[in-house]
């Protein structure tokens, strides 16, 4: 297969100025979606063993965690630099979630825990899923992240930028198109309403989809805290924040607030 066509800028990104390995480890927000997600994904996953492609997973950060869990777990990610680190995990290779190598209905369960992040265009975006849908078998598991389109709001008020001419026209402009130009920070992004995420599941062909607020409302409150004081915040913090995430569960207004969104469905007839 030929190299992914991946926006010249998101390579960059994760090539050269950004560690994803350390993201989930290195603050109490990253922490926090990383438990979230685990827990989220259990209550989903079939029984160990079975067969997993993560697509999409970078360093390995997730598919580490279904490996120790018993799961058969195979890893594709469009940046060489993370097929490097992965492959001290689980089987890994360079792909694009748009064209996978995989066969129909290979695996039990799909995750992609990052590629709608960096496809703007909604097409292909569902050409990902679509994918993801394909190589899963009937019945199977087909889990998608997206950013929440609202959470920039939260995290440059917790960062104390929010107020700055600059950052507040750049994130005017986000909620307005729901894409952000990479200009600074972060790169090219899209960022989803929880309802827009679960049509794009429903539209992929998938069924029964479900879409979570991975790290809750109060997530923000964790990163103000360490940027004030430059410290991890307390256990207790920590620890009411995940309450805050779990209690917040049946009620879908509250999705707005959380900094990712976890959609879930299954492949059906």
């Amino acid at each position: 297969m030929s190299s992914p066509e991946l926006a010249p800028e998101v390579t960059t990104f994760y090539t050269d100025v950004f560690d994803e390995g350390s993201r989930l480890n290195s603050s109490a927000d990253g922490r926090l979606e990383l438990l979230r997600t685990q827990e989220l994904l259990r209550r989903f996953l079939p029984k160990a063993p079975a067969r997993v492609l993560d697509v999409g997973g970078g360093t390995g950060v997730h598919a580490r965690w279904l490996v120790e869990d018993g799961y058969d777990v195979d890893l594709v990610d469009p940046v060489a630099r993370h097929v490097e680190q992965a492959r001290h995990v689980c089987a890994a290779s360079v792909g694009d979630a748009r064209s996978l190598d995989a066969e129909d209905g290979s695996y039990d369960v799909v995750t992609m825990l990052g590629p709608l992040y960096h496809l703007p265009d909604r097409a292909e975006r569902l050409q990902a899923l679509r994918e993801a849908a394909r190589v899963a078998r009937l019945g199977g598991l087909v889990a998608a992240a997206g950013i929440n389109r609202y959470a920039s709001i939260f995290e440059h008020t917790a960062l104390a930028h929010l107020h700055t001419e600059r950052l507040r026209e750049s994130i005017v402009e986000t909620l307005a198109t729901s894409t952000y130009d990479g200009r600074r920070g972060f790169t090219v992004a899209y960022f989803h309403r929880a309802e827009e995420l679960a049509a794009e599941l429903r539209a992929a062909g998938l069924r029964d989809v479900q879409v979570f607020g991975v790290e809750g409302p109060t997530w923000s409150l964790l990163k103000a805290v360490e940027q004030a004081t430059g410290a991890q915040p307390s256990e207790e913090l920590f620890e009411s924040a995940l309450t805050a995430a779990r209690l917040a569960e049946p009620y879908p207004e509250l999705l707005a607030a959380s900094s990712h969104l976890l959609a879930v469905g299954h492949v059906g007839d």
